[in-house]
């Protein structure tokens, strides 16, 4: 008999679904948005590179923070998850100046309250990785704080254990990805706490969605980099002159073909496992 399932929420990319009291059923679509808008062209197999990711790097970093993976399902883009009370910030670390960090320094001349020395570059990798947090906007864009805004939304204990943890698990994560040919320009991480009250690590994590994938070998400060992410696509609508309000645009063919490849690339280059093999076997991941 089917196990019963209700349907909980539905997010930019994912589905999310009750089992019982303890578990909930999270599904990657492949769906893709950019700029906040989710755009009526999907791109095949998207969500099961973002689950496949996510797998193996809880499975890699539970002795830095625990998370909430219980099971990887047989479809590969299916989880189980622990359920838990979500945090209401992102946890941003930045590793380069870039995307919205960088716009912020040129404005401020530093990011989210980080004063950085002047004369930095688009894209040069920073001296230390930073923390820095956003708010979840439930529309619209999310917003860069500071630890001043952070701490009137989450307890200050907690902010500390996610300023320590989303360190420590960029430090491990960039290391390992650089020495497979990736840099991981920055990362986003979400947090939840248990049933006692414990932070765990959630919903994704070093994503070509939560995170910017720069090829090593064609790194170069002082402009944009290219990318394994959904930058691809991102600037392609850009370069339609849209207003970034949905509805968004449709993709053509060889912006769809080329997304897809540079995800399954960012999957290949960082597991060290082909694509083929993780959809005939997703718990090889795990492994």
């Amino acid at each position: 008999m089917p196990e019963a399932v209700v349907h909980v929420a539905s997010g930019k990319v994912r589905e999310l679904f009750a089992l019982d009291d303890e578990r909930l059923l999270l599904v990657a679509s492949d769906r893709i948005s950019t700029f906040d808008v989710v755009l009526p062209t999907e791109i095949p197999d998207k969500g099961r590179v973002l689950t496949g990711l996510s797998a193996f790097w809880f499975a890699r970093t539970s002795h830095i923070c625990p998370n909430h993976l219980v099971a990887l399902r047989e479809d590969g883009r299916s989880t189980e998850c622990r359920r838990l009370e979500m945090l209401p910030i992102e946890c941003v670390v930045r590793g380069y100046l870039s995307g919205s960090g960088w716009k912020d320094y040129r404005a401020t001349g530093g990011v989210c309250g980080h004063e950085l020395r002047v004369g930095m570059l688009e894209s040069q990798q920073l001296p230390e990785p930073l923390f820095t947090p956003s708010t979840k906007a439930i529309s619209g864009h999310d917003e860069n704080i500071d630890r001043a805004r952070a701490l009137e939304l989450v307890d200050a204990s907690h902010f500390d254990t996610v300023e320590r943890a989303s360190i420590e698990l960029y430090r491990f994560a960039a290391d390992y990805a650089r020495e497979r040919g990736i840099l991981i320009a920055d990362t986003k991480f979400e947090f939840g706490l248990d049933a006692e009250g414990s932070i765990v690590l959630a919903d994704e994590a070093l994503t070509p969605d939560s995170s910017r994938f720069w090829p090593v070998d064609e790194y170069e400060p002082g402009r944009a980099q290219p990318s394994f992410d959904k930058q691809f696509a991102r600037d392609y609508c850009e370069s339609l002159g849209w207003d970034k309000t949905a509805p968004g645009p449709d993709l053509p063919e060889d912006i769809v073909a080329g997304t897809r490849a540079r995800y399954v690339e960012a999957f290949e280059r960082v597991t060290g496992i082909s694509f083929a093999e993780y959809i005939d076997d997703p718990e090889v991941v795990l492994r």
